[in-house]
């Protein structure tokens, strides 16, 4: 899903302008950054699905800290704030929902393996409404994220650059959105195919 992750950066970048791109990605993978180095350390980790062949969404993926709803909404608060001292209050409080969105595609995809609490406590039923287990619908909705972000990208920086007083040209707007257009399409394709 990680394409689908970056093509709701690019929505929200088209919405909000002065929230720089590059925090917008960061914060879309933000649980994933955080979970590579506790998968490395053993501490969370991904268990093959029986019966399948590996790649796109053949994993439960056993993220009890990073993926938690509770921990999810605790580094999402944690990006917000460190994000509000250089960028203010509403672009830290943009970047933290930008970091929670991420748990909310994940909610839509995985199979019933997120927790509620961090380290699955308290024996709560798991999460997931197992859209991986469709992967043609789920490679549609991602790609889908990914062609919304770019138009929607594309469609901002082009008027940005037609206000009053700039001087770039449209030619940036058509570069950029096609470079998030084709990453986006080229990651997605490679999940699909692993």
């Amino acid at each position: 899903m990680i394409a689908g992750h970056f093509g709701l950066a690019a929505v929200v970048k088209s919405r909000e302008r002065s929230v720089p791109l590059w925090a917008l990605m960061l914060a879309t993978a933000f649980l994933d950054v955080v979970f590579v180095p506790l998968y490395l350390a053993g501490i969370e980790r991904i268990i093959p699905v029986p019966g399948t062949h590996g790649g796109y969404g053949d994993g439960v993926i056993h993220a009890d800290y990073t993926h938690s709803l509770v921990g999810a909404v605790a580094l999402a608060a944690a990006f917000g704030l460190v994000a509000a001292i250089p960028w203010g209050r509403r672009a830290g409080a943009v970047l933290g929902a930008v970091v929670f969105s991420h748990w909310l595609l994940d909610l839509v995809v995985h199979r019933m393996d997120l927790a509620i609490l961090p380290g699955g406590a308290g024996g709560l039923p798991r999460l997931g409404f197992g859209l991986w287990e469709i992967p043609v619908a789920a490679a549609a909705v991602e790609l889908a994220l990914v062609a919304a972000g770019a138009y929607l990208y594309w469609r901002s920086a082009l008027r940005t650059t037609q206000e009053p007083g700039r001087t770039a040209g449209s030619g940036r707007a058509h570069v950029v959105a096609a470079c998030l257009l084709l990453a986006g399409v080229v990651t997605l394709a490679l999940d699909v195919t692993s």
